[in-house]
């Protein structure tokens, strides 16, 4: 770890031991308390449940599969992590030197849990006390140094139940996923979580009502009126006194839910053409209406992950992790908080600030409060905001943040400042025009709005998620003075067909707000919640909408037929509410767990749902009827049709593939059938090799188009009267046939298609990998191959990429060896790379992202730093890549596994309170 002294030094002696769980936070705060106190990182979590193989024989059938002892108390058994054994060291050793120890760890039950965590571990005979902090500037630190606290066992106490909860609940379903689903279409296994799987439900709840919603058709009309030169925009809303249908009259089976008039093509069409002959209409009402906006709370962690969503593009986690450097770094207050509440300092900061940047009325007489929704006040923090009593502006921090840094920070601090500012005044005008077409009475409405004063709008406005509906919202647009009386030319009167929608799917910012209205996770949870539903291969991004995958709805039908309790909304709520009881100490941690497992006061248990399960039907949850001969399979590669024919209802079904990319609300009936119809494509043949004889067909595999050699049918597998080819020669009772050797195959380059490859092309395929030549110096043969990551080189155990698939065929031994000469790493190879950055500050070499093995990377060429799971490559910015950097560095090497395991010399943990 590094600080410019690192866990390894030994603390002077009567020095003060400050431990935090973030290496920059580490850095930050040893530049504020100076020479009398030493700053080391825990680097996050140093204990965990142990694994089975950690917990030694003797106490193995106490503890379980779980590692925990379910019989004497849920007690559990910890292991320090083997990647935190050489942290646990240094900091044992630091702690021999210091004359006191201070755990700064963060302020939320997380934070407390790593704090008794490293209590437990380092067992210190020095003074301890709990130092907590909510922002990392030096008045602040100083403060939190001067005025510490106790451990709080009651943020323990709710912090071990969820992580036990967790343990119980992920360990007791997701086997049962495991032997009656398969693998997830990410290929990883497939888990059962508390919260993930409502989430889950969410989502597919979601898809559900797309799938079942019916599309209703009705027409309208828009006009243009106008008085002189002045001219605007005007929906017909009524005719003959009755309204005109919207899409909102519609239900979600495309039933009316109240008279109005629907107008079909035809019928728009005419009265279009009535409403342009007659020319004119007359104002029959001129209505103004004065309303106030107020402007948003402060951002709390959903808020703000919700808002970097719509108006920045970040994926909930990406929100967090620029959020906790920004943390970290000292420019705003913390960012795992569900209060919305301001501190007097910060109040009078935005307060200055406002009047400072738009004058005195833009703030109110008195100061605005927001008052906290979280009933847990332990956890009821400040809203997030810029630290210090005096905000910066971002153009103060401009040079020192990177870009998505300073694009959340200026958001942070718009919001802010926005929340102490004045109401917006407006007014709203509409107007009514009456006009005859053939006959008909028409009435058309217009709505323009105007700002009599901005307040804070100046400086911010609140984004908004798609809703059903917004396609018959009028656009707002500046409206003429008009009066009752006056009458306007009408014209170019316009029919315009629509169809009813259904409700948008989920995206990350709309499933958060979802998910902290139904009470369901926490706001420190929700990043990790959605990181894990798409890493689990349960939800997939097109664009920024969440769609669930076929086994998304296996998953959730499964656990909804069999385990009801686990994934209901409000039962899941509740368990929040029982833990955020346990936190206030209000609850009894043990009496808790015994309750949610064994059962008690209406509830199962989970032990007894899962021991009477009773038989599951495998086939029937991975089946969804899609019409009367269709039905939508979820098999061990991925969703396919099952068609039956009904002329033949005996014979094997048939098998059609499902397109990965057809989202299930799209596979309709209708679909369904165009698939099932579409041709079939077989093995087209292409010609017979020269060289061998052997047949060239080209397939299409479940990893693409390919071509493949396959023996001519023989003498001896002809019909010897008629010469015809069957399909199985007799077999020869007792003799064993060798094993045939695999047919040579090659896969179709990307700018090929299985259509249009003829026998040439696919001979060269197959005479792959080409030799290029030998190097005249060493005698290496050169080859020219494609692989997984496209088109190199490889001369003995050195490769070189190549830029396209055609230099396999065109590239020369010169041109292959002039390759050869530039540095593997060089300006060549650089085109290989995903993404290039700027030099690393500290090792200062360029930053690639690149594509390994094991997934994409970052490396500056001597650190590599894997890039986690749920996060994209599009996602990893500069500010980001370095972050992955340092907290790569920060955990030092990894060490190799060695064929002699350790002993673990974990203990249990000291008891606690119950």
């Amino acid at each position: 770890m590094a600080s410019g002294k690192t866990a390894a030094g030994k603390a002077p002696a009567g020095k003060t031991l400050v431990i935090v769980e973030s290496p920059t936070k580490m850095r930050s705060i040893q530049g504020y308390l100076g020479d009398g106190y030493e700053v080391l990182s825990s680097v996050g979590h140093i204990r965990d449940l142990a694994d089975k193989r950690d917990i030694p024989e003797k106490d193995r059938e106490a503890y379980g599969k779980y590692s925990i002892d379910i019989e004497h108390g849920f007690e559990p058994y910890y292991v320090v992590s083997d990647r935190k054994t050489k942290t646990v060291s240094e900091l044992k050793r630091a702690v021999k030197e210091a004359s006191e120890l201070l755990l700064a760890t963060d302020e939320d039950r997380e934070g407390e849990a790593i704090a008794w965590h490293l209590l437990e571990t380092l067992k210190p005979k020095i003074p301890v006390k709990r130092m907590v902090f909510h922002e990392i500037t030096p008045d602040a630190i100083r403060a939190a140094v001067d005025k510490t606290r106790e451990l709080d066992l009651a943020l323990v106490d709710a912090q071990e139940t969820r992580r036990i909860l967790d343990r119980l609940y992920g360990w007791d379903v997701s086997p049962v996923l495991w032997r009656k689903i398969g693998s997830g279409s990410s290929g990883s296994a497939l888990s059962a979580g508390r919260v993930q799987s409502a989430a889950t439900r969410m989502v597919v709840d979601r898809e559900r009502e797309r799938m079942a919603f019916v599309s209703a058709s009705y027409w309208g009309i828009e006009a243009t009126a106008a008085r002189d030169a002045e001219a605007f925009a005007v929906r017909l809303v009524r005719m003959d006194g009755s309204p005109l249908a919207t899409g909102r009259d519609f239900d979600d089976k495309g039933e009316l839910k109240r008279a109005v008039v629907v107008l079909d093509e035809d019928a728009a069409r005419k009265l279009s053409a009535a409403i342009d002959a007659a020319g004119s209409g007359r104002v029959t009402k001129v209505e103004a209406k004065p309303g106030t906006r107020r402007p948003s709370a402060p951002f709390t962690t959903s808020t703000l992950q919700q808002e970097a969503g719509r108006k920045l593009g970040m994926s909930a986690k990406i929100t967090m992790s620029v959020a906790q450097s920004l943390y970290e770094r000292g420019y705003i207050t913390y960012m795992r908080t569900d209060s919305t509440n301001l501190s007097a300092q910060a109040i009078s900061a935005a307060r200055e600030q406002a009047v400072g940047l738009y004058g005195e009325q833009a703030v109110p007489l008195k100061p605005r409060s927001y008052a906290s929704k979280s009933k847990n006040a332990q956890e009821a923090h400040e809203a997030i905001r810029p630290s210090g009593d005096r905000f910066r502006t971002p153009g103060e921090v401009s040079g020192q943040l990177g870009r998505d840094e300073q694009r959340m920070y200026d958001l942070i601090w718009k919001r802010t400042i926005a929340s102490q500012m004045s109401d917006a005044k407006f007014e709203t005008t509409t107007v009514t025009l009456e006009a005859d077409a053939d006959g008909a009475k028409v009435e058309f409405t217009a709505s323009g709005t105007v700002y009599t004063f901005k307040g804070f709008l100046e400086a911010y406005e609140e984004g908004r998620d798609e809703k059903r509906g917004d396609a018959d919202e009028a656009k707002e647009q500046s409206l003429p003075k008009v009066a009752e009386g006056d009458v306007l030319a009408l014209r170019e009167a316009n029919a315009k067909g629509h169809e009813t929608t259904p409700k948008p799917r989920y995206t990350e910012a709309s499933l958060v707000k979802a998910l902290e209205e139904r009470g369901i996770g926490r706001p420190s949870t929700f990043a990790s919640i959605i990181g894990v539903i798409l890493d689990r291969g349960y939800v997939v991004k097109r664009g920024q909408a969440l769609v669930p995958t076929w086994i998304a709805f296996s998953v959730i039908r499964l656990l909804e037929d069999h385990f009801a309790e686990l994934v209901d909304y409000d039962f899941t709520a509740e368990l929040e509410d029982d833990l955020d009881a346990i936190a206030r100490g209000e609850q009894r941690r043990v009496d808790w767990l015994k309750s949610f497992y064994f059962g008690g006061e209406g509830h199962p248990g989970l032990r007894n749902i899962v021991d009477n399960l009773g038989e599951i039907d495998a086939r029937a949850i991975n089946s969804m009827p899609i019409t009367e001969t269709a039905t939508l399979r979820v098999g061990k590669y991925g969703p396919y049709l099952e068609v039956v024919d009904p002329a033949h209802p005996d014979e094997k079904p048939r098998i059609v593939n499902v397109p990965e990319d057809l989202a299930p609300d799209e596979l309709t009936p209708a679909k369904a059938q165009e698939l099932i119809d579409a041709p079939v494509v077989s093995d087209r043949v292409l010609g017979e090799n020269p060289e061998n004889g052997k047949i060239v067909v080209v397939k299409d595999g479940r990893y693409g188009p390919y071509v493949q050699e396959q023996d001519p049918p023989s003498a001896e597998d002809a019909d010897p009267a008629t010469g015809e080819v069957v399909e199985e020669a007799p077999k020869k009772r007792g003799a064993k046939k060798a094993a045939a050797p695999k047919p040579r195959t090659a896969s179709l380059f990307k700018s090929m298609t299985p259509e249009s490859v003829d026998l040439d092309t696919a001979l060269r395929l197959l005479s792959l990998p080409r030799v290029v030549g030998a190097d005249p110096e060493t005698g290496d043969e050169i080859t020219a191959q494609n692989g997984r990551f496209g088109p190199y080189l490889k001369k003995g155990a050195d490769s070189r990429s190549l830029e396209s698939e055609s230099q396999i065929f065109d590239i020369t031994l010169e041109q292959a060896l002039e390759l050869y000469k530039q540095p593997k790493y060089g300006a060549k190879r650089a085109s290989s790379a995903l993404k290039e950055f700027d030099n690393d500050p500290v090792s200062g070499k360029p930053i690639r992202v690149k594509d390994g093995r094991f997934g994409p990377y970052v490396t500056d060429g001597e650190t590599n730093a894997t890039i986690p799971r749920g996060e994209t490559v599009d996602e990893v910015d500069f500010e980001r890549a370095k972050q992955l950097l340092a907290d790569k560095r920060a955990k030092g090497p990894v060490k190799k596994r060695t064929t002699t395991r350790k002993t673990t010399t974990a203990r249990k943990p000291a008891a606690k309170k119950k």
